[in-house]
């Protein structure tokens, strides 16, 4: 695709607002661009507790304070511009900017939280076995997969610490949000279906096994001194653990 999707033009094919020659253009990039599908996702979380967000920032807007330095004003030379506009406006601008700082400030704590399982479970939702099955099993193009994420993540990793039970390694790969790289392994289970082991950098130390659910689908996560380290799939949970310690075993060897 020449030129990128913009965001506006996503949100208007999750309104179903675009033609259908418009609607196959997108259904094509993102079958062929992996973050376009991510961004899709990211824009689609409409479960998001954005009314109640706004609600409180309202509340918390300085009205009063606002409303004293206008008293204090002359009138305004042209009525268009009057007093309630301009408290309206600047009102408004007090929440817009308390939300964005909020924005941000949650972005800049996602590698120490959820934040980073939340995208990569959004984007893990999109596969179906279809989506895996006609990779090839060839273990010099998964170790040149595993070399790219190995630069961008500073480890050294090969197909022999990645095998699991049942499940068949199918494709390593780096995806990037706001330039931060997420790495993501793919396996193909024959009963449960998709599966990722999925890597990022993080400084927040070392932490031991913990469980989450998100999109219907189990996730154990854990971290190193360097990276956080998260497996994903719709095995049973248990099942997900095991596969997890035998990978952490291997991993830090």
């Amino acid at each position: 695709m020449n030129a990128p999707i913009p965001d506006e033009q996503l949100v208007a094919y999750l309104d179903d607002q675009l033609d259908a020659e418009q609607r196959r253009r997108i259904d094509a990039a993102v079958a062929e661009d992996p973050m376009l599908g991510l961004r899709l996702q990211w824009l689609n979380r409409s479960s998001l507790p954005f009314k109640a967000a706004y609600d409180e920032l309202g509340r918390q807007a300085p009205v009063d304070r606002l409303q004293a330095m206008l008293d204090t004003l002359p009138s305004p030379a042209r009525p268009a511009l009057n007093r309630r506009w301009f408290l309206a406006a600047a009102a408004g601008l007090v929440v817009s900017g308390v939300l964005a700082d909020r924005l941000f400030l949650g972005w800049q704590a996602s590698q120490e939280n959820s934040s980073w399982r939340q995208l990569v479970a959004d984007y893990m939702v999109l596969y179906v076995p279809q989506t895996l099955e006609h990779l090839p099993n060839d273990e010099a193009a998964q170790r040149l997969q595993l070399r790219t994420i190995d630069k961008r993540l500073g480890l050294h990793l090969v197909p022999a610490q990645l095998t699991l039970p049942r499940a068949e390694f199918k494709r390593a790969q780096i995806l990037e949000y706001d330039g931060v790289p997420i790495a993501q392994i793919n396996f193909l289970d024959p009963i449960h279906g998709p599966m990722a082991l999925c890597i990022t950098r993080s400084n927040s130390g070392s932490r031991d096994f913990a469980q989450e659910r998100r999109h219907e689908m189990n996730i154990v996560y854990w971290a190193d001194m360097e990276h956080a380290w998260m497996l994903i799939g719709r095995n049973p949970m248990a099942e997900l653990e095991g596969m997890a310690k035998a990978l952490r075993t291997r991993l830090s060897a």
